[in-house]
């Protein structure tokens, strides 16, 4: 069960609800960008506010399960994405958080008032470029994306060696072993 801090809860009661968002990429370096008109720290990391978050999706509450994917889009002027979308991203963790603003219009950046509203893997990189502008579009796996999922697992020795080398529960499958079994009455 998801819990809300008191001053989360007071925001969330207020009739001026903002909020900033904090995407948290874990490629093969790390990258950190907000939403917020400049740079925050949360969580001893540094979310770049010129990092340049495009777009994202707003967050969704439901209680019926899904298998909706969730989408963020980068800008993606220098390159960096796309290089690191050549290394292969598939299966990296994405988290995107959402921090409240205060009355005052500061992000509430305490680990107990930020809200989790995605945390997944990449299912789907691709780089799009309209001559005007380069994005980076990074589609999250939906939570219940695996039920249509079919892994194959090869049971052989050299299968099993391939998932553990110290695994040796298929090492005599295919020796040449008799065993004598033993029927009816002894």
């Amino acid at each position: 069960m998801r819990t809300i801090s008191s001053a989360t809860q007071a925001v969330l009661d207020s009739d001026n609800i903002k909020m900033v968002f904090l995407m948290k990429l874990e490629f093969a370096n790390d990258y950190y960008f907000t939403s917020y008109h400049s740079d925050v720290v949360y969580d001893g990391d540094t979310y770049v506010a010129d990092g340049g978050m495009f777009e994202f999706d707003p967050p969704k509450f439901s209680s019926v399960v899904d298998r909706e994917a969730y989408r963020i889009v980068v800008a993606d002027q220098g390159g960096v994405m796309a290089g690191e979308f050549s290394l292969n991203v598939i299966g990296k963790p994405v988290s995107v958080k959402v921090a409240l603003l205060d009355s005052n219009g500061e992000p509430m950046l305490n680990v107990a008032d930020v809200l989790s509203i995605y945390n997944g893997f990449v299912d789907a990189p691709s780089i799009t470029n309209d001559f005007e502008q380069k994005l980076a579009i990074i589609e999250g796996t939906s939570p219940m994306s695996d039920l249509d999922m079919v892994r194959s697992f090869v049971t052989s020795k050299a299968g099993m060696d391939q998932k553990s080398a110290i695994d040796t529960s298929f090492d005599e499958i295919y020796d040449n072993k008799n065993t004598t079994v033993k029927w009816g009455k002894t």
